[in-house]
């Protein structure tokens, strides 16, 4: 890993290879291998179902490509806060930092940190009061390794990246060749279920994708960013979406397109017609070490965001401190986790993950849209282009706004909560900027 310092004050350790790992993992979660049922509910077929998530990969694909961009332009900690408070004013980025902190990065990693406790408590056996304990357990266990510096971050990192795509292999293997069956028919129509449309099967696959924004907050310690943060964000995608199209046609393949909508463990079900009860248990590990791995990738990027804004006196002084030898937001790093750990043994996560996915994708839906104020102030002299453009930053933004207003229509509660959580922002900085006279402008 190079050791380059940048202005920020931290090392440029991550590789190209680093880099792609954590676009992958920040990606892959729980979600492809416990949620396609939803998918397979409100879509009409196999083949449609299919479309669905190829298609939600390519609009994801087509945000990574602006977000190569604007890591190109901003080769800096922070991400989408930095492009929100250069763009748009220090109030735009404040509410991304806010909703990140109390819902966004928080409530994903309190809600997968849960997944990660169910599995390893029914791996081994324990009750499901456990669940809470070891749901704390695995976030104190990602903030500690991460308290060390990155080099040790990213190299567990790529192992938990590894094996999770080890367990995309075997699951689609087992799915489309061992499972006795021949797959015939299954893209073809189920009249048990009714196609809602796009927009209304697309918000659980959406959710599935969100995290390829992540690499971006630790841009500060990628090496040759300008080349490095364009291909591993293009690289990570079509991995990802590749996986995700070969495990939905392994569950196609065994369980057909009605079956994957009445499963709600699709993946267990697969393993177990191919190895019985000792299957199962082989996901289970798999889907375990899959949510720790989001789980610190999630944490990791979020404190880079705190830190910055502690930086630019948008947040409290200390959590810009960088350790003097680590050169990690350990601070930063420490509320995070901290704040998630309240929302495991408050069990209010659940909730807040809902708010969670509405505020993460409006994020980077406006984070997408600083691209022209950019191009504007800047022009397209940059390492990295989005080809297409105004076209493809266009067709991003526009559908995930149709998504957003779907999801008011769909669920007005828990999506009215979230878009009240992010305005409760704007008093808390009225107050700040009053209280604290040191604000980057």
């Amino acid at each position: 890993m190079s050791d380059s310092s940048t202005s920020g004050g931290y090392v440029r350790r991550l590789r190209p290879w680093d880099a792609a790992m954590i676009v992958v993992g920040g990606i892959i979660g729980g979600g492809i291998f416990l949620n396609p049922y939803v998918v397979a509910m409100r879509t009409s077929s196999g083949l449609s179902l299919l479309l669905m998530w190829v298609g939600a990969g390519l609009l994801t694909l087509i945000g990574a490509l602006c977000y190569a961009e604007l890591g190109a332009r901003r080769p800096h900690a922070g991400g989408s806060y930095v492009y929100l408070r250069e763009a748009f004013g220090p109030l735009a980025g404040f509410l991304f930092g806010w909703s990140m902190l109390l819902v966004i990065y928080s409530g994903s990693s309190a809600a997968v940190a849960t997944i990660f406790a169910s599995y390893a408590a029914a791996l081994f056996g324990l009750p499901a009061s456990a669940t809470t304990s070891l749901a704390i357990g695995a976030l104190v266990f990602v903030a500690l390794i991460n308290l060390f510096g990155l080099r040790l971050g990213a190299q567990i990192q790529n192992s938990f990246t590894l094996l999770k795509l080890l367990a995309v292999a075997v699951l689609v293997v087992c799915g489309l060749f061992l499972a006795g069956v021949n797959g015939h028919g299954m893209l073809d129509t189920d009249p048990q279920t009714a196609d809602v449309g796009f927009m209304g099967a697309a918000l659980p696959v959406l959710f599935a994708y969100s995290g390829f924004t992540y690499l971006n907050n630790l841009a500060g310690e990628v090496s040759e960013p300008q080349r490095t943060l364009p291909r591993a964000l293009v690289i990570g995608m079509l991995l990802v979406i590749a996986a995700y199209a070969l495990v939905n046609l392994a569950y196609l393949a065994v369980l057909g397109h009605a079956g994957l909508a009445a499963s709600r463990a699709p993946a267990a079900d697969v393993m177990q017609r191919v190895f019985g009860t000792a299957g199962a248990k082989l996901i289970a590990v798999g889907v375990a070490i899959s949510a720790l791995g989001f789980c610190n990738i999630t944490l990791v990027a979020g404190a880079r965001v705190l830190q910055v804004m502690g930086e630019d006196g948008l947040f409290f002084r200390s959590v810009a401190r960088l350790h003097p030898r680590h050169r990690t937001p350990n601070v930063a790093l420490l509320l995070l986790s901290g704040w998630a750990i309240v929302l495991v043994w408050s069990g209010s996560y659940g909730q807040l993950l809902d708010y969670a996915t509405f505020g993460d994708w409006l994020a980077c839906a406006v984070g997408v849209g600083t691209l022209f104020w950019y191009r504007k102030h800047e022009g397209a002299k940059v390492s990295f282009r989005v080809p297409g453009y105004p076209l493809l930053p266009l067709i991003f933004i526009a559908t995930i706004g149709l998504v957003m207003v779907q999801s008011l229509r769909a669920s007005p509660m828990n999506t009215g909560i979230g878009l009240l959580i992010m305005v409760a922002g704007v008093p808390v900085y009225l107050v700040w900027r009053r209280l604290f006279s040191r604000v980057t402008s």
